[in-house]
């Protein structure tokens, strides 16, 4: 089933809710944010926040991960990613508290946003509605409330340029880090720059996106990343549980080095079963740019299949892009592969009517 991926016919047929449009559109999503951020205002004393703490879950979550790496040499203060009911103990009326959720009824991050309240922290909300959009209006939150027509598929997982820009924005008028309009520009052609060399229209044997996606078949996936490709590999890895419907998870380099070393060797199915897809930097750390040859190293004795990727912008946010782009792309290519329609996700879904009950 190969040729799907050079077939937008069958393509379209496969992909019967439209995710490939949204992958297009992930710099319209990105410019649309843009202009809606414009229009908010946000009171002076955000500034003097001692610490940031971005409630979410799943696709609202993961691009503050990518945030907190991609900029981590700018951000001046803590930044804590909550994925639960609960706020940690330490937020109080010096902390900044983002409720982050694509739907704004979010359920674990609705309980936690009302306890970020209670205890006084400085709110801000990045939503598309919802139960999140009601409280911002009724406690005069300010929010930045985006429309989803550039997102076509529906999913929050596919809606990262709404997330991922629209808190870059956010940070930026609070003041805890700087994004000019030049970066924003570069942000959004590197965007489009990859949109174009890792999508359909471009043939396999140039496509990097789709010749590692044909190695995904019949393998779990291990991303491996470090520094400011770290928020990526969570992304990717997140993307492929839910796109492709396949077991997918990522370390870090150098952690993964104190202790993954000896976990390659059983079960001995693993040379069988795993791929790990190395992202990597010529930015990096040297001595973490070492540790990447040596794991290829240890990777080879045990016979487990592995591949780089090898990231060609010359600064830390847009080879951001250029790998979220990438990832995205072969997330989408892995389930058309295996025949699936990627939007669907019938087992959360199922999950979720479970928990109503």
């Amino acid at each position: 089933m190969s040729n799907i991926l050079d077939n937008l016919a069958e393509i379209k047929k496969l992909d019967s809710q439209n995710m490939l449009g949204s992958l297009q559109l992930l710099s319209k999503q990105a410019l649309q944010v843009l202009q809606t951020a414009s229009k908010l205002k946000i009171s002076s004393n955000y500034k003097q926040a001692k610490n940031l703490v971005v409630l979410g879950m799943g696709g609202s979550a993961i691009g503050t991960h990518l945030v907190k790496t991609l900029f981590a040499n700018e951000l001046k203060l803590p930044v804590e990613i909550c994925n639960d009911y609960n706020i940690p103990a330490f937020v109080n009326k010096d902390s900044l508290v983002v409720g982050s959720s694509y739907s704004g009824g979010t359920e674990e991050t609705v309980a936690a946003f009302a306890e970020a309240k209670k205890k006084k922290a400085k709110l801000l909300v990045i939503t598309a509605g919802g139960k999140l959009a009601d409280f911002a209006k009724r406690n005069k939150v300010p929010a930045l409330i985006f429309t989803t027509e550039n997102n076509p598929c529906g999913s929050p997982r596919m809606g990262l340029g709404y997330s991922i820009i629209g808190q870059l924005l956010l940070y930026s008028k609070v003041g805890l880090l700087k994004l000019s309009d030049v970066k924003i520009k570069q942000i959004i052609r590197t965007l489009e720059k990859y949109n174009t060399e890792f999508g359909v229209e471009t043939p396999s044997e140039r496509n990097p996106a789709k010749q590692l996606a044909l190695k995904t078949i019949d393998r779990s996936v291990m991303y491996v990343a470090s520094e400011h490709l770290l928020g990526n590999a969570h992304i990717a890895a997140n993307q492929m549980n839910e796109n492709a419907k396949r077991f997918a998870a990522y370390f870090a380099i150098p952690e993964l080095n104190h202790h993954l070393m000896e976990g390659m060797v059983n079960p001995t199915s693993n040379k069988e079963n795993l791929l790990f897809i190395l992202l990597q930097s010529h930015l990096y750390y040297s001595r973490n740019q070492k540790r990447y040859e040596v794991t290829k190293q240890v990777l080879m004795k045990n016979n487990i299949q592995f591949e780089s990727y090898h990231c060609r912008e010359k600064d830390r946010v847009l080879q951001g892009c250029e790998v979220l782009v990438l990832g995205s792309y072969v997330s989408y290519y892995s389930a058309l592969l295996k025949g699936i329609d990627p939007t669907a996700i019938p087992f959360v879904d199922f999950f979720k009517q479970e928990l109503k009950k």
